[in-house]
């Protein structure tokens, strides 16, 4: 297992490979859900179609509660057993036997009256319960070699800052 401060480092690379927006709210919703769940332990994959941060009691994917995801195209928080969750605003999205997720535009979303009810009902719906004390650990669980761009097509053809060339695609007429 990784020293915090590297685990840190190389989070701070996931993200940085989204635009700037992108990277604004997945810092905001993971200050957001670390305040909220001050116990919890952070597991981050930066898998081949998702970065996600996993909230949970363990160091057991199994025991998450809830997770950021992001990609090219945007940032949700998913409920890791949102199809049990009680939703009658009908603000869940998905349709699989187990997940649902609401989408980010920022970390705001997070205090809305019906999100804080999906989130305690997760809580309580928790397989494990969340330590009373102490501080949660952030675990990187895996890093696949091959991602899908983590940023949008648009902001792939602006120069990069790191002096790298701009590679444009092209297409045949």
């Amino acid at each position: 297992m990784k020293k915090s401060s590297d685990a840190e480092k190389q989070l701070k690379r996931f993200i940085g490979k989204f635009e700037p927006a992108h990277q604004r709210v997945i810092r905001a919703v993971r200050a957001a859900l670390r305040k909220r769940f001050p116990t919890a332990n952070e597991l981050a994959y930066d898998n081949y179609n998702f970065f996600v941060i996993g909230y949970g009691p363990t160091e057991r994917p199994s025991d998450c509660i809830v997770s950021i995801a992001a990609a090219a195209n945007g940032i949700g928080l998913c409920f890791i057993r949102g199809a049990s969750l009680r939703d009658p605003r009908k603000i869940l999205l998905g349709s699989g036997k187990q997940t649902r997720f609401i989408r980010l535009e920022s970390a705001d979303v997070l205090a809305r009256p019906e999100v804080e009810a999906l989130i305690a009902e997760a809580v309580a719906q928790a397989r494990s319960p969340f330590p009373a004390s102490g501080r949660g650990k952030l675990i990187i669980r895996s890093v696949s070699a091959k991602q899908r761009p983590r940023t949008s097509a648009a902001s792939a053809r602006r120069p990069r800052r790191s002096g790298l060339r701009d590679v444009r695609r092209t297409t045949k007429s």
